[in-house]
């Protein structure tokens, strides 16, 4: 086992190329998809590292809730790591589970409050327009979506950029976007090497809205001029309201880079990028990363029980 076990902590690192390329080189979709899994992937191993130290670090200690045997010499040979280690690897776990439930409880309470406050408000299809001064649109996801936006907003677009705003936010409900919105933020809670690719589907998120915006409505200039419009909406009312977790035609970001993508032309539809490019190479390094993540974490698993079991009378 020995010092493997540390290195999924450290091994998110390996993404971090890859999170600044992907907006550049790859096909939103394909970068949203490809960092969501990445993200998952090594959030659950830093997890399962970090429960794996804190049961090698507290079986040496006599006493423990553990079973006795489990703190025997033989088993201190086998894995020697000091009982600090241990205690510190399960208060990041506590830690950790902490960050991840209040996260995850947030969210659903946002939710719950915001379709319990729209309940009694008239909409059409799964439209809902909100009586608000200030501008604002985001996908409430749910059975069924619904797509929220405030008469300020409706008011401040013309009327084919208020399509161009309405099918970015069905594209985020029907394309799930809250959820690899809220995977890759509990990983990111995990582990803090982790938020570059947070950010980085946030942002393909919503490219991968606006290129299905300006598919529905026929015209890349008029959905980036409607993005544009909407940011300066928003910028003088004092900045974004939109409910924390939920994906948002405004949202704050580089909105001069969505603008300038849909001026520019139709992304690739491709998967992989090519082995010689930089994103590819990135990708690569990503991909390696996460398997030796993987690798890592399974490995320590399985050479913990073997050893444990081997400790434990029958």
């Amino acid at each position: 086992m020995g010092v493997f076990v540390f290195l999924p902590l450290v091994l998110p690192l390996t993404a971090l190329p890859i999170a600044r390329l992907a907006g550049l080189h790859l096909h939103p979709r394909t970068a949203a998809r490809l960092l969501t899994a990445l993200s998952v992937v090594m959030g659950v191993c830093s997890t399962l590292c970090l429960g794996l130290l804190g049961v090698i670090g507290t079986a040496q200690i006599p006493g423990n809730p553990l079973p006795d045997s489990w703190s025997a010499p033989e088993v201190r040979d086998v894995v020697p790591f000091h009982e600090a280690v241990g205690f510190g690897s399960i208060a990041l776990l506590c830690a950790v589970a902490v960050a991840c439930g209040a996260t995850l409880v947030r969210h659903l309470r946002v939710r719950r409050r915001l379709r319990h406050a729209l309940a009694a408000v008239p909409h059409e299809r799964d439209v809902a327009v909100l009586p608000d001064r200030t501008p604002y649109a985001y996908a409430l996801p749910g059975r069924p979506g619904r797509v929220v936006a405030s008469t300020a907003m409706a008011a401040g677009l013309a009327p084919d950029e208020y399509r161009a705003l309405l099918a970015h936010e069905r594209a985020h409900l029907t394309h799930r976007h809250h959820r690899i919105l809220l995977a890759t933020r509990l990983a990111s809670r995990v582990n803090p090497f982790l938020r570059p690719l947070q950010a980085a589907v946030a942002f393909g998120a919503e490219r991968w809205a606006d290129e299905e915006a300006a598919e529905a409505v026929g015209d890349r200039r008029l959905t980036a001029r409607a993005v544009a419009n909407a940011a300066l909406l928003t910028h003088r009312a004092g900045g974004p309201h939109t409910p924390p977790g939920l994906a948002a035609f405004a949202a704050p970001g580089p909105v001069p880079r969505r603008v300038a993508a849909l001026l520019g032309p139709v992304p690739a539809a491709g998967g992989w990028p090519p082995a010689h490019s930089p994103a590819g190479l990135a990708a690569m390094v990503a991909a390696a990363g996460t398997a030796a993540s993987a690798l890592s974490a399974v490995n320590a698993a399985v050479a913990l029980l073997l050893v444990l079991k081997a400790a434990t009378p029958l």
